[in-house]
């Protein structure tokens, strides 16, 4: 089994933990040391795992430390939670590329299996290609989420990169892949042909200005996220309070804390992965912080998927001027969905629905006679 294969957290990470009140995260959550080995997986509903595989990256092959990041994480106090937190240790990097990702499917299956959700921390982005097989092998569709400056897809280099893994996804068989979300891309990042590759798959994505404006519109979209990839090059020098390894624009160390509860307070989310750390003081910080986000939106998750309308929702019904949408709202967390239709035109009797995750933005913009575009995508999609 491939979670054997994990080794210790450094003994420099749990030096301080003896100096710290009793309250403090590192001292309320199994940690795997060499003493004490591999925590219990029974019972655990929360696991982290740090990586170092950077054979892919397309940016850098630096070997980012998570000494400093653990430090700054075990400090912190935990919320008001009851979850059980581990964490398991790094993944040493395998002999070769393939063999990482292997490993990252087999630990991602394992845990998977156990209803434990794991947070990877470290490497390249391409590591989240072995997240998607695993729902290769449960044969289940899957919603990708990636918080990136760019779209990942390769136009010429066939290789597995952090570049060019969304053409492997894409390519890979079985396709079990049913959308996937770009938040906060910055056009001059992304080549046209990208752009076009994003509209003729009925892709969405969300860019850099509009999520800076409102950072609420990425919400639903994490609620209907299974896999959820924050590259860690989105973040705009400032979050990093250093110029020479942020970028001159991108997202606010606020704005991703935000994005990080978003995804952990949604119902489907089973990965995530903080990808393509940078090297900064401050980074150890933010990441310790965007883990802290993440767990406290799983505390506070609202149990509502698979959505059951019947319960606690309030049903709205829109006329427009060519169709009519139905939206439901649900009285216990103020959060809106709007139904899809698939109706076959071969055969009347074939008739499905679905519910895709809103906001009340988008009910009002239906009030006004105007199609969400997440509707519109996931529509032609069904198709």
């Amino acid at each position: 089994m491939s979670l054997e294969l994990l080794v210790p957290v450094d003994n420099e990470a749990t030096l301080s933990l003896s100096m710290l009140p009793k309250q403090v995260l590192g001292k309320n959550i199994d940690i795997h040391t060499e003493g004490s080995g591999l925590p219990e997986l029974k019972g655990i509903q929360i696991a982290l795992i740090g990586l170092s595989e950077q054979r892919n990256s397309f940016f850098t092959n630096s070997h980012y430390d998570l000494i400093q990041f653990r430090k700054a994480l075990y400090e912190l106090y935990p919320g008001n939670w009851n979850l059980k937190i581990a964490d398991l240790g790094d993944l040493p990097n395998g002999a070769k590329v393939e063999d990482t990702y292997f490993a990252v499917k087999e630990i991602g299956y394992h845990l998977k299996q156990m209803n434990i959700i794991p947070i990877f921390i470290g490497g390249s982005h391409d590591l989240i290609f072995p997240l998607y097989q695993v729902f290769q092998e449960f044969k289940q569709l899957v919603n990708m989420v990636s918080v990136d400056r760019s779209f990942d897809f390769s136009q010429e280099d066939e290789l597995i990169s952090g570049r060019s893994y969304m053409s492997k996804i894409i390519m890979d068989k079985p396709n079990v892949l049913n959308n996937y979300t770009n938040l906060g891309y910055q056009s001059y990042y992304c080549a046209i042909e990208e752009k076009d590759l994003m509209d003729k798959l009925y892709f969405d994505g969300i860019r850099l200005g509009q999520l800076l404006d409102d950072v609420k519109l990425s919400e639903p979209v994490f609620r209907d996220a299974d896999i959820v990839g924050f590259d860690m090059k989105c973040l705009s020098w400032e979050a990093l309070a250093d110029p020479l390894k942020g970028m001159p624009n991108g997202i606010d160390s606020r704005t991703v804390c935000a994005m990080s509860r978003y995804a952990g307070i949604s119902d489907r989310v089973s990965f995530l992965g903080l990808y393509e750390l940078v090297s900064t003081p401050m980074m150890e910080k933010l990441l310790a912080q965007m883990i802290w986000y993440f767990i406290e939106g799983v505390q506070y998750r609202f149990g509502e998927y698979p959505v059951n309308t019947k319960d606690e929702f309030l049903k709205y019904t829109v006329a427009l001027s060519d169709q009519t949408m139905v939206f439901f709202k649900s009285e216990k967390s103020q959060r809106w969905w709007m139904e899809l239709t698939n109706d076959s035109h071969l055969d009347n009797k074939t008739k499905t629905k679905a519910l895709l995750a809103c906001t009340e933005k988008d009910y009002e913009s239906a009030t006004k006679d105007k199609i969400p575009e997440r509707w519109y995508n996931a529509v032609r999609r069904l198709h």
